[in-house]
């Protein structure tokens, strides 16, 4: 742990990546540090804001241990951390095990000016301020905190066992026809929220359109049912980039809840994979790279345009049980569309993409649809048989994070409960009781229950 006194100075060789060497410090070099634990919008949004103000930004992750000095245990462990900064479009690199203190040798090594932080108080172990160096330097700057969410808002529904952030419907309470409150509350949140989704998608330096983002409307009335689908069923949400000369469409889709390492990682694989193809049919190719610049700009995007579905709350719900997602379409979107390994986002996808979904898609009929190994929500039927009939599903193998996934973070919330209580308290929010925590123990249960009983009847699809 940083001393409340002495600054951490690192020699040569020892700094946790690369550069090694001092490197002139720009103002056009921004860093952000902090826990970031459980991928949520929040750290997103900050991050947004960070490299709004500048041309890179460096992104400083805490270590496990002095998070667990400063402030309490983690959810997620820094390997897990790390690679969720690192999926995020506006981060530039990551420096992992940064001092929980921000320390000015730190920053002024990797070359940034100024560091940027959310408009909370953040103190160490001690009490004392986290930027009292950088502040009294002269090199700090305010950004606006994301509202309504954050890690402990998180640990509380999972404790809780709370329903009340779910959403009925994204596209009404982003019309302000649903949510609580008045008509004029109403509005204004979906104002604020179809904001926030527009900013989200925005490019690599967070000032340009980026990300298409879409949202389809169910036909149907209930939410494993296979009726027909039109095309008219698609809206516009946001305006992207859409495929781009040559790039194959590839389609992924799931709950996406608490936005894991799992589901980074299976991201991650499903553009490598892609890049694997595009080496051997050529795409990297002089040639090739010659003929796109005839065409038109090539900016060294890659071979594929990856297009991901988002489904409904209360779709989840019915498969998962418990008070599963944890996170609302809304939050587990945004999560998705700060991603940088995804192109395209629909929001409110069919939790069964049939062939008259895929062949309706707005970009065309998609020349993969992948699912990776990560088990979640065992099912009675599978989802993916249409695209298989197709011959355009495929499958991500096993990874170091395929068992991370909402139900594995909520265990181990549960395993740890009364550290996590305590941060609770620290950070004056509602402890669970023991009574709420059997409650959920219980509801547990019977959620995997109700899951051997679907294994028993039919051997599980796996879907996350």
């Amino acid at each position: 742990m940083a001393s409340a006194v002495d600054e951490v100075v690192q020699k040569p060789g020892e700094w946790p990546v690369d550069p090694q060497e001092d490197i002139a410090v720009s103002k056009d070099r921004i860093w952000i540090d902090g826990c970031f634990d459980f991928s949520h919008h929040g750290h997103a949004g900050a991050m947004l804001q960070a490299r709004r103000l500048g041309k890179q930004l460096l992104v400083g992750v805490h270590s496990d241990q002095e998070i667990l000095d400063n402030k309490g245990p983690t959810v997620m462990t820094l390997a897990e951390r790390v690679s969720a900064v690192d999926a995020c479009r506006w981060s530039t690199k990551s420096i992992p095990s940064a001092p929980y203190v921000t320390s000015l040798p730190w920053i002024s090594h990797y070359g940034c000016h100024y560091v940027v932080h959310g408009d909370d108080v953040t103190s160490d172990s001690s009490g004392e301020d986290c930027y009292r160096f950088v502040k009294a330097a002269g090199r700090f700057l305010v950004v606006k905190r994301t509202p309504g969410i954050s890690t402990t808002d998180l640990v509380g529904r999972m404790l809780l066992c709370t329903k009340n952030h779910f959403i009925r419907s994204l596209t009404r309470t982003l019309s302000g026809e649903e949510g609580p409150g008045s008509t004029e509350e109403r509005s204004k949140r979906g104002e604020e929220m179809s904001q926030r989704i527009k900013d989200y998608a925005s490019d690599t330096t967070g000032l340009q359109p980026g990300v298409l983002v879409l949202s389809w409307t169910e036909s149907a009335p209930t939410v494993d049912s296979k009726s027909n689908l039109m095309t008219e069923s698609y809206q516009t949400m946001v305006d992207g980039e859409g495929p781009k000369l040559g790039q194959r469409v590839v389609y992924v889709d799931g709950g996406f809840d608490l936005f894991s390492s799992g589901h980074i990682e299976f991201l991650r694989q499903v553009v490598k994979a892609e890049e694997t193809l595009g080496r051997q049919s050529g795409w990297y190719d002089a040639s090739s790279v010659q003929q796109r610049c005839k065409t038109g700009k090539d900016d060294g995007f890659g071979p594929a345009y990856i297009v991901a579905g988002v489904h409904d709350d209360e779709v989840i719900n019915h498969w998962k049980g418990v008070n599963y997602p944890i996170m609302n379409i809304f939050e587990r979107g945004l999560c998705v569309l700060q991603c940088r390994y995804i192109h395209a986002v629909i929001f409110s996808a069919p939790f069964t993409p049939s062939k008259e979904y895929l062949t309706n898609l707005p970009f065309g009929t998609p020349h993969a649809v992948y699912h990776g190994p990560t088990a979640f929500m065992p099912l009675t039927y599978d989802p993916y048989s249409e695209a298989k009939i197709m011959g355009i599903y495929r499958e991500i193998g096993n990874h170091d994070f395929q068992n991370v996934n909402a139900g594995e973070i909520v265990q181990r919330i549960m395993r740890s409960r009364q550290l996590y209580e305590e941060r609770q308290r620290k950070k004056g929010e509602k402890a669970a009781g023991e009574e709420a925590v059997r409650r959920r123990e219980l509801m547990e249960e019977e959620a995997a229950a109700l899951e051997k009983e679907r294994a028993i009847n039919r051997k599980p699809e796996i879907k996350d």
